[in-house]
């Protein structure tokens, strides 16, 4: 056994890198640095899961482990340990060192709160203390909807914004006199002479490069490491965000909405991934942009439309997270069953748009939010996909991508399968949508001003067929409305006409066998030209 150096143990889970970890406050209150240990843990039962794409697990796991330096930096006692499973290591630890007790941060997904807070002290018979969680503002101020009210996402932003300060005039009214610039943020990018500043990128270090040497040769995995360039610490996240507030956020809030089959990114922020592991704190931000409004060096519309994402979306999902489930993991309001398709695996596809952005996200696990929703979810909406099976999707291949945020943005949001608790009505479109929105159209086999027959564009036969599919539920929704009095023009023929093709391009879409032995994105595989791993 160890000499004991510790009697009191904090443990810290791999997505709450967070300097100011409040089980570490807790614990220096009581105990010098020298006297505390910090358990990291790389669970291999975690990590095979799902099929996770191996950028998000490079990125993870550098991240984990350059944070584990900064805190033996800081003075604290650090094991980061490797093992079969979070509880094996967390019973070694105990057995070596004997703390007196072990305190942790509540995780921000179900399951790993469940166990921390009902399993945990049991299984290392010591005292377990879990702190509240506090990388997400509700932890710390939570709004709630009048007594019998639904409470949706608009009064939800409100409120953060009242509470917290946040871009109000001196009698607390909105900047601008709107809450809201979102209808300002919604143009295309124009065809030329618009410079767009790539995101920061940062070289892989020898401890990433190790980490991505592992990772690359584990067989339950999707996607290779090759081209890895994520910030994996706190200095290189800070300078990510600095780099998107002097060069993206100005023009952010206009083509917040635009798509491009020549860019990826366009003026996102790419801060998602930082955020979710802790290593950017979101009111920091919110402040820090409003900063560069106050110093006129970005307009209000973009700098609202930031704010949003970070204390309006990001937040609102995770407390509907935690308001809807366990349930919201089953919920399949529109009683969708088909299998997710091949093509999500190879990207495959003469869909322009879909072989876009399914292979960025194979490639490299990122397409920015309105790529998510009115591409990859839309297509599943349409097709009538299990609202599990991309939900499993989004969780193994997203590099941002935990449960609290996937499930209630794909099943919630995308799918609407959760009987509209988060968004009032369903997120359809036509082809005519992302024809206004990005250049995927152009190139394509598939005509998207042509509603059926031959050329016609899947998205529009497909959305045409969920609207005569669904029409009566449709029309008892009042937000549906105006999209389904689009009904009234089709004669019967061409209803027939539409439901007959739809039929047809489901029923052809390769899907990969039932009976294989593993799932089609386990091996290793190698990389093909464009960083995907060959099928």
């Amino acid at each position: 056994m160890l000499a004991t150096m510790s009697r009191i143990s904090v443990w810290i889970l791999g997505d709450q890198l967070l300097l100011d970890h409040p089980a570490l406050v807790a614990a220096s209150q009581i105990a010098a640095r020298r006297e505390i240990c910090v358990v990291l843990v790389e669970s291999a039962q975690r990590t095979a899961r799902l099929p996770y794409q191996r950028k998000k697990l490079v990125l993870l796991f550098s991240a984990m482990r350059h944070y584990a330096e900064e805190l033996r930096a800081l003075g604290y006692t650090v094991r980061y340990l490797h093992a079969r499973s979070v509880q094996e290591a967390l019973c070694q630890h105990v057995a070596d060192w004997q703390p007196e007790r072990l305190l942790t941060m509540a995780a921000a997904e179900y399951r790993g709160r469940l166990f921390q807070q009902q399993r945990l002290s049991s299984l290392l018979a010591i005292p377990v203390e879990v702190l509240p969680n506090s990388q997400f503002l509700i932890g710390r101020f939570t709004p709630g909807p009048a007594s019998g009210k639904k409470m949706i996402l608009e009064n939800f932003y409100r409120t953060m914004r009242r509470h917290w300060g946040l871009l109000l005039d001196a009698e607390g009214n909105p900047l601008g006199g709107l809450w809201n610039f979102d209808h300002d943020n919604r143009k295309a990018l124009p065809r030329s002479g618009l410079s767009i500043p790539p995101p920061l990128r940062f070289d892989p270090d020898p401890l990433t490069r190790q980490v991505m040497a592992e990772i690359a040769q584990l067989e339950h995995a999707s996607g290779c490491v090759d081209g890895f360039d994520l910030a994996v610490t706190r200095s290189e996240a800070e300078a990510a965000f600095e780099d998107f507030l002097c060069h993206r956020l100005p023009n952010f809030g206009p083509y917040e909405d635009a798509m491009s089959s020549r860019n990826a990114v366009l003026f996102h922020s790419l801060l998602s991934p930082y955020l979710n592991l802790g290593l950017l704190e979101p009111l920091d931000l919110a402040r820090r942009a409003e900063q560069r409004y106050a110093a006129g060096l970005a307009p209000l519309a973009s700098v609202e439309g930031f704010v949003r994402q970070i204390v309006g979306w990001r937040e609102f999902v995770y407390w509907q997270y935690w308001q809807q489930m366990p349930g919201l993991l089953d919920a399949n309001g529109w009683q969708h069953t088909r299998p997710l398709p091949q093509l999500f695996w190879d990207a495959d596809t003469p869909m322009n748009c879909l072989r876009h952005v399914v292979g960025r996200v194979l490639e490299n696990g990122y397409t920015h939010h309105i790529e998510r929703l009115m591409v990859i979810c839309n297509f599943c909406m349409l097709a009538g996909i299990d609202p599990a099976a991309l939900h499993q999707w989004f969780l193994s291949l997203y590099v941002d991508a935990y449960e609290w945020v996937v499930a209630p943005n794909v099943i919630g949001m995308g799918l609407n399968a959760d009987g509209g608790r988060i968004a009032t009505k369903p997120y359809l479109a036509s082809a005519s949508y992302l024809h206004k929105m990005g250049d995927f159209c152009s190139g394509c086999r598939f005509n998207p001003k042509t509603r059926s027959g031959e050329g016609a564009c899947p998205f529009n036969f497909l959305y045409w067929n969920f609207l005569l599919e669904h029409e009566s539920t449709l029309r008892a929704n009042p937000r549906s409305g105006p999209a389904v009095l689009g009904l009234n023009h089709l004669s019967p023929p061409e209803r027939a006409v539409i439901r007959q093709q739809a039929a047809a391009f489901l029923e052809e879409l390769p899907l990969y066998p039932a009976s294989a032995e593993s799932h089609p994105a386990d091996a290793a595989g190698s990389c093909s030209a464009s960083g995907q791993r060959a099928p």
